[in-house]
């Protein structure tokens, strides 16, 4: 019997390539491929092999891809979730520039559609448990008397008020999707296998990055240069990663703004201080919250669309020097004054920004793609923004899912079925003015009217929109979720 060298040759993938190496044995005459487990032989010879149609070898183990997310907050974890439970062959690396966890930040609403991912991820049940007890909002006057009364909206009803069925600390949620990455990776570990699975890194961003068609090259802000197949920038409203992938220009004309400048800080709670929401409106457009929500701590918010220019280009100066200028704009307020400003001036948690909405007219750039606040951020007035991160999270990490390796295709489909749910979020509520007034009668007219709607409101049976809100959530069986 004639003995013919067989050709053995295994698929090795380098910068997303497909190789061929041959190592010759011997074996009995065969006239076809055959797969061997991660091997595919022949005994055709040599010469013969260039006569056979020329088709790409697929390896019958998918390939990992190589993920980078940028931000630790609440849409990059609720991302590593959703794709670890998809597919065990993903290699995520997170990076946040904060040197640890930013657990701190506002009351936040959990609303609409975010509620259903939180469910389907098998999250919901954590995160009520974080649920703050806050029992509605009162509008009072500069005695602190209530003039308007609204109670607790259902997070799928569209009412006016502040507060949600859900209301959570922003720190609690992110802590409960960064512990739920955890916990899942750790189920996984034995399956993921050496140098495969999740990595969160601190204290470290990224400074550059250059695209190629089959990757990125992202340089870190510790010197490093690493390669990855798609980088997530999910680092929020002000997002470094949307102005490297788009430029400066692109990204800096996104900033959309509604014309609010906001400090949010803690005080210490007085006597008195309870469930309930308080809000004071001024004269001179300004706007004051304070929200207890049971806690030892008392959140207080201040808006303002007045002083617009004194306050614009403030943020970039030093904290001390932040609080200074809302101290200015908030003297006379004419309601807790001397307790709110000085518990200001102390505070140790003093933020403040100006609000505005991120608008993109593509939300994906070769193979770095806008998730979240980076991409779609809609301002704390629509009480959305975390169920834009979630929902978000949800259909990037399904279509990817869908997609299998085809980045490309995947942020093609992410960016078709995620613009309807993010023009919903982004509808601001009416004509964000009227709720800050200039004048003494401006002020009058504002407070009958709330209290003539809050009435209304109480009589009217407000029906629910089942999976919440119009946009209706599309289903992944292959993120494996449990409902």
């Amino acid at each position: 019997m004639e003995r013919i060298p067989r050709l053995t040759f295994s698929l090795l993938r380098i910068s997303r390539r497909t190789e061929y190496i041959y190592l010759p044995t011997k074996a009995p005459k065969r006239r076809a491929f055959q797969a061997t487990g991660r091997f595919f032989t022949t005994s055709l010879p040599k010469n013969k092999l260039n006569q056979l149609p020329h088709k790409p070898l697929q390896s019958s183990v998918a390939m990992p891809l190589n993920v980078l997310i940028v931000g630790a907050g609440i849409a990059g974890p609720a991302l590593v979730t959703l794709l670890q439970g998809s597919e065990a062959n993903y290699n995520i690396t997170v990076v946040e520039r904060f040197p640890e966890l930013r657990t701190a930040g506002q009351q936040i609403d959990l609303k609409n559609q975010g509620v259903h991912v939180l469910r389907k991820m098998g999250l919901l049940d954590a995160a009520k448990a974080h649920c703050v007890d806050e029992t509605g909002l009162e509008i009072v006057d500069s005695q602190g008397k209530r003039m308007a009364l609204f109670g607790v909206n259902p997070h799928d009803q569209q009412r006016i008020g502040l507060t949600s069925e859900y209301e959570i600390m922003r720190g609690d949620l992110v802590n409960v999707l960064y512990q739920a990455s955890l916990d899942q990776y750790a189920k996984l570990k034995e399956r993921l296998g050496k140098g495969r699975g999740l990595t969160y890194e601190f204290g470290k961003t990224l400074t550059d990055l250059a695209q190629s068609d089959d990757g990125v090259d992202v340089t870190f802000t510790d010197g490093q240069t690493k390669r990855y197949d798609l980088v997530v920038a999910a680092d929020g409203q002000a997002s470094r990663t949307r102005r490297l992938a788009f430029g400066k220009e692109v990204s800096d004309a996104a900033f959309k703004s509604i014309g609010v400048h906001a400090a949010y800080f803690s005080i210490p709670r007085i006597e008195g201080e309870g469930g309930l929401a308080r809000g004071f409106n001024a004269m001179g457009r300004r706007l004051l919250l304070t929200r207890t929500s049971e806690r030892p701590v008392t959140g207080t918010l201040l808006f303002t669309m007045g002083d617009a220019e004194k306050l614009k280009n403030v943020y970039k100066e030093p904290i001390e020097k932040q609080k200074e200028a809302f101290v200015e704009v908030f003297k006379g307020s004419g309601w807790q004054e001397d307790r709110l400003l000085s518990g200001l001036k102390s505070s140790d948690d003093f933020y403040a920004h100006e609000h505005g909405q991120i608008k993109m007219s593509q939300l994906s750039k070769g193979r770095v793609v806008l998730l979240g606040d980076a991409g779609y951020c809609p301002t704390p007035f629509t009480g959305m923004g975390a169920t834009g991160c979630l929902v978000g999270a949800y259909v990037l990490a399904g279509e990817l899912a869908r997609h299998a390796n085809d980045v490309s295709g995947a942020l093609k489909a992410y960016e078709t079925v995620v613009r309807p749910p993010v023009d919903e979020i982004q509808k601001l509520p009416g004509v964000l003015g009227i709720f800050f007034p200039s004048s003494k009668l401006g002020v009058w007219i504002l407070r009958n009217t709330m209290w003539a709607v809050s009435k209304a409101q109480q009589a009217v049976d407000w029906p629910r929109s089942e999976g919440g809100g119009r946009w209706k959530l599309p289903e992944y069986p292959e993120l494996n979720l449990t409902s």
